[in-house]
């Protein structure tokens, strides 16, 4: 069993199959199989075994043999086949990104601020509630733990926050790196 394949991004949009084969040079039963196969090298994924997502696969050639062709074959075929077309992509590690609101005094704003950036957070908006500041931020996930017992060292016990899942951005090159050095 042969086939060829293409894997292009398909951002926010999962995985993908386009079967694009004509005239049939791989019989319909074993596209579940090729489907499986390829499923299978995404959970393994490529850069230090974290799964890939958001990909878009299509099959555009293949071959079969009268003798040895089965399901397994094209399994194992779809995953070879996975390998073999992502070592020429360029796949990117992504982090999960928190929304976080925080409602402060505005004499610790600059305080709070500074802190957001130093973790890697952008302020995408500053209200006003009352008498009190309210920054909109986004922030990756692996800089919150014990955000809060900074925030109430900041702001000497007076500010809050609540934060919520936002999204998925690509993790700095420098990062990346660091993370696939520690999981080799």
């Amino acid at each position: 069993a042969k086939i060829a394949i293409v894997i292009e991004p398909n951002p926010g949009k999962g995985f993908e199959f386009v079967d694009e084969i004509r005239q049939a040079s791989i019989p319909k039963e074993f596209i579940p199989s090729i489907i499986k196969g390829v499923e299978s090298s995404m959970r393994t994924g490529i850069k230090a075994n974290y799964p890939v997502v958001d990909t878009k696969v299509r099959l555009f050639d293949g071959a079969t043999h009268p003798v040895d062709s089965s399901g397994f074959a094209f399994e194992i075929a779809g995953k070879a086949a996975f390998k073999e077309a992502s070592s020429e992509c360029q796949p990117i590690i992504l982090e999960p990104m928190m929304s976080v609101e925080i409602v402060t005094p505005e004499d610790y704003e600059a305080a709070i601020q500074g802190d957001i950036q130093s973790r890697r957070g952008i302020v995408d908006n500053i209200g006003n509630r009352i008498n009190l500041k309210v920054l909109d931020c986004k922030v990756p996930l692996a800089n919150m733990f014990s955000y809060i017992a900074d925030l109430r060292a900041l702001s000497k016990g007076r500010a809050t926050f609540c934060m919520e899942f936002a999204c998925y951005d690509p993790m700095p090159d420098s990062l990346a790196e660091e993370l696939i050095g520690k999981k080799k």
